[in-house]
This record gives C-alpha cells, structure tokens and sequence, in this order.
C-alpha cells in the first residue's frame, strides 16, 4: 500500500496524458447512468485543467462537443479507447484485496 498513487496525481497524470492526445480521435465509452451507456467517436479537441472536451460525429455530418471530468475516467464511469487499436487508454481497475 505504499505504493499507491493518490488519486489527485492521477487526475493529473490523466490531465497530462490526454494534453499529449490533443486532436488525436478516440472512441468514448460513458455511463450516464440508469443503465443507458453512450459510445462515440470524436476527437480530442481540449484538455482544460478540470475536463477535457471531445467533437463527436452526429447524424447527418453534424458535430458536437461533449466535455468529461477526469475525475469520470478515474472511477470507470467514462472509458477512452484508441480508434485504432481499440485498447483502453486508462486503466486504473483496483486490485483486489487478499
């Protein structure tokens, strides 16, 4: 346990990876609750220091900008994939306890 990395250096440590992926397009996967899951593909456009935005492709040839917390990725509620690989960008599953 004294390994652990507290959870605000994780939220920076996602801060500051998802900087780097900066107009890169990914896939988000987000819970918004009472069993309705929403996956899109979009592009990173911002990572502002408490959320990051992604422009997601609508119907129609349309765009919108949706914004996550980082704080959503830590939990699991928001997942990020590579579009190409479609590896998850973060993994922060607890182990479980012995």
């Amino acid at each position: 346990m004294e390994n652990e990395i507290p959870p605000v250096n994780r939220v920076d440590e996602i801060r500051d990876e998802l900087k780097g992926l900066e107009g890169k397009r990914l896939r988000v996967k987000a819970n918004m609750g009472r069993s309705r899951i929403v996956e899109r593909t979009g592009t990173l456009v911002h990572a502002h220091p408490s959320l990051f935005i992604v422009e997601v492709e609508e119907r129609r040839g349309r765009t919108a900008r949706q914004s996550y917390q980082y704080v959503d990725v830590l939990t699991g509620t928001v997942e990020l994939f590579d579009i190409e690989t479609g590896e998850r960008l973060f993994d922060f599953v607890e182990p479980a306890s012995e």
